[in-house]
């Protein structure tokens, strides 16, 4: 299999059978952190009358929320990810790949006219490369080098 060509070829349409999680704006952090638990998601999108606004992560919780000790009832506009980089069904897997490498992403939304139809995790990728290479995945050898000779906690 040509893995270069699939990446230009195939969209991003084949990798986001997760459905997008909304919160509104003026709702609190807690509602959005609730959300992520329940759903077992790493991020939600913010949205208002379906038009996308932003997204929240797990990162911004810990960077914008928990770390300059805001409260979990400040409302999601003051915390989220303005105006996020987005891919389109349509888009190669390829040049989502290099938007989320460019940014440091690990979730992108995928919208048609600004509408968020679902996510593109990092982890969907993964299992997309491991689908075109499962028997180098499935069957590494041990590789000497990397076992490290002590715990690396205490």
């Amino acid at each position: 299999m040509d893995l270069t060509r699939h990446l230009k070829t195939e969209t991003v349409s084949r990798l986001y059978p997760t459905q997008p999680w909304i919160v509104q704006p003026t709702q609190p952090v807690a509602d959005a952190v609730k959300l992520m638990r329940e759903k077992k998601v790493g991020c939600v999108l913010v949205c208002e009358q379906r038009k996308i606004l932003g997204i929240f992560t797990e990162r911004d919780l810990l960077r914008r929320v928990l770390s300059p000790g805001k409260s979990l009832d400040t409302p999601m506009s003051e915390c989220m990810t303005s105006d996020p980089v987005t891919v389109h069904p349509k888009d190669s897997i390829g040049s989502a790949i290099k938007r989320m490498q460019k940014g440091g992403y690990r979730h992108l939304p995928v919208v048609i006219d600004d509408r968020p139809v679902g996510i593109l995790s990092v982890k969907r990728i993964v299992h997309y490369l491991v689908e075109h290479f499962p028997v180098m995945v499935y069957n590494l050898p041990p590789n000497e080098r990397f076992i490290h000779p002590q715990r690396e906690s205490a």
